[in-house]
């Protein structure tokens, strides 16, 4: 059984890719080959227009990766997991203490920088987990579902840093369980399914594989109410039952101001209205036809 088959995309240098895609369906395996971790049994990777190798240090270094499951040392203190990790990179004094001494504050453990991480809660050790793979000044960051299990506080705080540092220019790919970081971060995201890529866009774009919903309920349907609807631009109506209609529109918006122009016209009362943007989400389960969680 193959992980990964034909899957082929391009993260422009300075953006946050999102991936998302079901548990298993080979996010983790890919980032482990991005990463220089795994090595495919076909197929190229390129990294700065040249093909990845797993034993370039020179590559390497450029690449950061914060894996799923933490990566940490749990005697350790904090400090102590940084400056191992740094070394491992080539990093040497002063300039390894002075850069453990930045990323402590920047994920905000500079007052816990000498307590052992086995003394840490979930949401500190997943930000030293982050630390970690920053340590050595990546260009390229790649991060496995970053916040899952942390408390909300820890998550605003990595949240945060990853966009602060994509604001100094790093290149970072984004998977996540939770729909709403990646739209919040990302403008491109790659679907990933069964090992391979079913869609790779804009987020607009995704957005627009989806009609907008307008839930609507009134009072009373006068004999005109039915073909005016129909006749409103750009939309699809449906009956739900009495009194109810749905229209399935593509700006949502601009659909209601037309809606409430015929309804006041004709003297319709409305009982309830509902409005339903496209969504991630929606756009993810009519791909997937799945939860993204188990």
């Amino acid at each position: 059984m193959r992980a990964l088959a034909g899957v082929s995309f391009q993260v422009e240098p300075g953006e946050i890719f999102g991936l998302l895609g079901p548990n298993g369906a080979g996010k983790t395996t890919l980032l482990s080959i991005l990463a220089g971790l795994l090595r495919p049994t076909s197929g190229e990777i390129l990294f700065d227009g040249q093909p990845l190798s797993g034993t370039s240090l020179e590559q390497r270094r450029a690449i950061g990766i914060v894996p799923q499951d933490l990566a940490l040392y749990a005697e350790l203190s904090a400090r102590e997991n940084l400056q191992f990790f740094g070394s491992l990179y080539g990093l040497r004094e002063p300039a390894l203490s002075q850069r453990t001494a930045t990323i402590l504050e920047a994920i905000g453990l500079a007052d816990r920088a000498n307590d052992r991480v086995r003394t840490f809660s979930g949401g500190m050790k997943r930000r030293l987990n982050l630390g970690a793979a920053l340590v050595h000044e990546p260009r390229l960051l790649l991060l496995d579902e970053p916040t899952v299990g942390v408390d909300p506080q820890s998550r605003n705080h990595i949240f945060e840093e990853v966009r602060r540092l994509n604001a100094q220019g790093m290149t970072i790919v984004y998977t996540s369980h939770y729909m709403e970081e990646v739209q919040a971060l990302c403008r491109r995201i790659g679907i990933i399914d069964h090992g391979q890529l079913i869609a790779c866009d804009t987020l607009a774009a995704l957005l627009a594989t989806l009609p907008g919903q307008i839930h609507l309920h009134v009072a009373q349907i006068p004999d005109a109410l039915p073909e005016r609807l129909a006749q409103l631009a750009d939309i699809q109506l449906k009956t739900e039952g009495e009194m109810r209609f749905l229209l399935e529109c593509s700006d949502v918006k601009n659909t209601v101001l037309r809606l409430v122009g015929v309804l006041n016209e004709l003297q319709v009362e409305i009982t309830a209205l509902e409005l339903r943007e496209p969504s991630l989400e929606g756009v993810f389960l009519h791909l997937t036809g799945k939860a993204l969680r188990d």
